[in-house]
């Protein structure tokens, strides 16, 4: 018979995947400084609740070291930034969301085109306007109407009069 003999260590499957070690050694490493920075101020209150005189000395300390964490703490994100962009990450959007985004991209074309289609169709009306004006204006002159009988050549409206200077 043979005896297997079972492990103390056993690994689990876990929800969450692992942090890449750059990361993770950023991240110890902001934790130990957040937590010597956190002493200090457990000292320096300490101390300034003692009327020592070490007590400005540290509280200067103090306040290097919560600029050296928060710098720390800006250092696990830039890396964790760094990590991704080079190593690329694993992009799924939910369903949902690639509907939406979908949907969205459908709305936007359907607004340009209608936008093409209505500035196509204001340059049609626009050319059609300025070839009734030149026709009008070609028979206002032949028959004495028109401009010079103070007519709007396109509408036959009578033109309203221009304030002088204008």
């Amino acid at each position: 018979m043979e005896f297997e003999r079972q492990s103390v260590w056993h690994e689990e499957e876990v929800g969450t995947p692992r942090m890449p070690d750059p990361v993770r050694a950023a991240a110890v490493r902001a934790m130990l400084i957040a937590s010597v920075a956190l002493i200090m101020v457990v000292i320096d209150a300490l101390l300034a609740m003692g009327h020592s005189w070490l007590s400005a000395p540290v509280l200067v300390l103090t306040l290097l070291i919560s600029v050296v964490a928060t710098w720390s703490v800006l250092d696990v994100w830039v890396t964790r930034q760094v990590w991704l962009q080079r190593n690329g990450v694993v992009s799924s959007p939910s369903s949902v969301a690639r509907a939406r985004r979908r949907e969205l991209r459908r709305a936007r074309r359907e607004e340009r085109t209608a936008e093409r289609e209505r500035t196509a169709l204001g340059r049609d009306a626009a050319r059609r306007a300025e070839q009734a004006r030149d026709r009008s204006d070609a028979r206002g002159r032949a028959d004495g109407r028109g401009r010079a009988a103070g007519r709007d050549p396109a509408g036959g409206r009578p033109r309203m009069p221009r304030p002088h200077g204008a």
